[in-house]
């Protein structure tokens, strides 16, 4: 049994199948909310992990189900012991189906940076999220939305026998098979909103001119070409609004390709409606789909075009997703074949329904004795949300932002057990943890920037996830 058992199923809604399993610790949903032939074909629905590792404080801590203990390991490296355990799970890929046939999905927090570089931690880490949330899921619903048809995935893992592995990926199916049989009608989303002067900033507006301000110094000073500034917002969520139905919210006022609701351990959940792909590994062809650069959407079809327009021919604009291209060339360009990364997508537009954004697409061939794992570290994290060149640049971002990022700006994705690999970034994406929820937004700065203009940017990015809370 070198691959899955695959069934059809004859369903294809995943938001009414979700619902039943998203107060369930490890479930996870990548959502292609916004439906679209080529990034947003497909959805996956991943169920009770069979072995769960997550990243904190130096310690790594692997849960089997088998294990009446976890496995405690201090001072360990999260992204080797995540190479080692995948190892273990071979698979092979069913042609012409969804890609994510059973695998590891999660969370990277941008704070695993630590592991990677020599960062300075200056930050206030008062969130206190992983900084590495993976489940092994054995069992994975898929949709193909272009083709309208619904996929359980059942790979037999975590048994190694061929004989109980097919056993279990039998049970599992078959358990699936009766979940989805006896599923009941999902409510009605809450009404509950919130009073949107109990949104608080870490940043003011004054305190966020003068770290635009700061970064364009050390532009001057030669340390960089271009940084972000984030500001996080935060709120308490009010009584009555669960945060599966500020998703719901959420996903309604800004569908996206890459959104996806994740809940950790029912006290840490991620909710995201994210524009923008970090990086697909499809066998050995890498992309990446940096964001860099923003407008808002007009009031009227004559002032969005004039908008889309004039983010269309902003030189500024143009310049800071180059930086990033090149950046993000250079960054492939270490695990890729020689002369294989090229730029087919330079700086076109992609609407949604808050902003405009101008995106590039890198691509090149991963190195044939190299994997996902070593694809991810040779890029994390995203050029996109750091700035160039992208050490000096995080540094940076740890000296100037008064907390941590946690999640923001890491991603959210799957690796599968056949090596392949799509993840998000998160941006337009909430935090939620023990009823704080946190949205965080930010922009580039270069040294043409206006820093009034930067602020009144990273409004425009937030007008979809004040929109979730308080309309």
């Amino acid at each position: 049994m070198r691959s899955c058992l695959v069934e059809e199923i004859y369903t294809s809604d995943p938001l009414a199948l979700f619902h039943h399993f998203s107060e369930t610790a490890g479930s996870i949903w990548l959502d292609s909310s916004k439906y679209d032939p080529t990034l947003g074909r497909y959805s996956f629905i991943g169920l009770s992990p069979f072995l769960w590792l997550t990243s904190k404080n130096g310690q790594v801590i692997l849960s089997e189900e088998k294990q009446r203990h976890p496995t405690i390991l201090e001072n360990a490296c999260p992204f080797n012991l995540l190479q080692k355990q995948l190892a273990r799970f071979p698979l092979e890929t069913l042609t012409d189906l969804p890609p994510f046939q059973t695998g590891a999905a999660g969370l990277f927090s941008y704070d695993l940076v630590h592991h990677l570089e020599n960062i300075p931690d200056f930050n206030k880490d008062d969130m206190g999220f992983f900084d590495m949330a993976i489940g092994f899921y054995d069992l994975i619903l898929a949709f193909d939305h272009l083709l309208n048809k619904t996929y359980i995935f059942s790979s037999g893992y975590p048994e190694l026998d061929l004989t109980a592995r097919k056993q279990r990926a039998q049970n599992r199916r078959d358990w699936l098979l009766t979940e989805i049989a006896h599923l009941s009608p999902p409510p009605e989303p809450s009404c509950v909103k919130l009073n949107a002067q109990l949104i608080v900033s870490n940043f003011s507006q004054a305190d966020y001119i003068k770290a635009v301000e700061k970064t364009q110094g050390y532009i001057l000073a030669g340390d960089i070409f271009e940084g972000t500034v984030s500001q996080r917002f935060k709120a308490s969520l009010p009584d009555g609004l669960s945060p599966y139905d500020l998703y719901l919210r959420l996903r309604k006022i800004n569908p996206a390709p890459f959104s996806g609701y994740f809940n950790l351990d029912t006290h840490q959940i991620i909710a995201s409606a994210s524009p923008e792909r970090f990086l697909k590994l499809n066998h050995t062809l890498v992309e990446t789909r940096p964001i860099k650069g923003t407008r808002p959407r007009g009031k009227n079809p004559q002032e969005d075009k004039a908008l889309l327009n004039e983010l269309k021919a902003s030189e500024k604009d143009r310049a800071e997703n180059i930086m990033i291209v090149d950046l993000m060339r250079n960054d492939l360009s270490r695990v890729c074949l020689p002369h294989s990364v090229k730029v087919p997508q330079l700086c076109e537009i992609e609407t949604y329904p808050s902003v405009h954004h101008l995106v590039s697409v890198v691509q090149g061939k991963l190195q044939p004795d190299l994997g996902p794992i070593d694809l991810l570290r040779a890029t994390f994290p995203g050029g996109s949300i750091t700035g160039a060149p992208k050490i000096r640049a995080m540094s940076i971002i740890s000296e100037i932002e008064p907390t941590s990022r946690g999640p923001y700006t890491g991603n959210l994705g799957y690796i599968g057990f056949d090596g392949q690999l799509d993840l998000s970034i998160l941006i337009r994406s909430f935090c939620l943890k023990d009823k704080q929820v946190t949205f965080q937004v930010g922009g580039a700065v270069v040294l043409d920037s206006e820093p009034a203009a930067e602020y009144a940017e990273t409004l425009v990015k937030a007008k979809s996830l004040m929109a979730a809370l308080v309309e």
